[in-house]
């Protein structure tokens, strides 16, 4: 991936946010991580991509940013599966996009969430994993672009 491609899922990830609740999130300097120590919040919505390119997406947030995005689109049920869901449908949505950007060889998966910090989430070893942290309502969120 180069910074064009990164800036693809910066903007996508900010877009996202600024349609559901009119508050766009505070977007970090993207930076290479180290497969092996990912940022993993409270929950993390994983979607594999397959096609031309392979790899993942990760969209990993704090349980506090994800009840409050709940509530910001009219959403009072702020249940854990309900906030598992959410997490997955952001992941799910902003893989999407970037599938219209990068054409229909973007094959991506339907997400798979995962609950906590569990170290079992990894991104292939043999690709760069670029993580775009943010923050939205003082919560910590990133997510983690890891394509051939």
């Amino acid at each position: 991936m180069d910074e064009q491609q990164v800036r693809v899922f910066m903007d996508i990830v900010g877009n996202y946010f600024d349609m559901q609740t009119g508050k766009p999130p505070e977007i970090g300097s993207p930076y290479l991580g180290e497969a092996s120590a990912l940022p993993i919040y409270d929950f993390t919505g994983v979607i594999g991509i397959s096609g031309e390119r392979q790899g993942c997406v990760l969209v990993t947030a704090k349980r506090d940013l994800l009840r409050n995005l709940l509530l910001q689109v009219g959403e009072l049920d702020v249940s854990e599966n309900n906030l598992a869901d959410l997490v997955g449908e952001v992941a799910n949505t902003i893989s999407g996009n970037a599938r219209r950007h990068f054409g229909p060889d973007f094959m991506i998966s339907v997400p798979v969430v995962v609950e906590g910090t569990a170290k079992a989430i990894q991104v292939p070893r043999s690709v760069k994993a670029y993580i775009i942290p943010m923050r939205w309502h003082k919560q910590e969120a990133a997510l983690v672009v890891s394509l051939q």
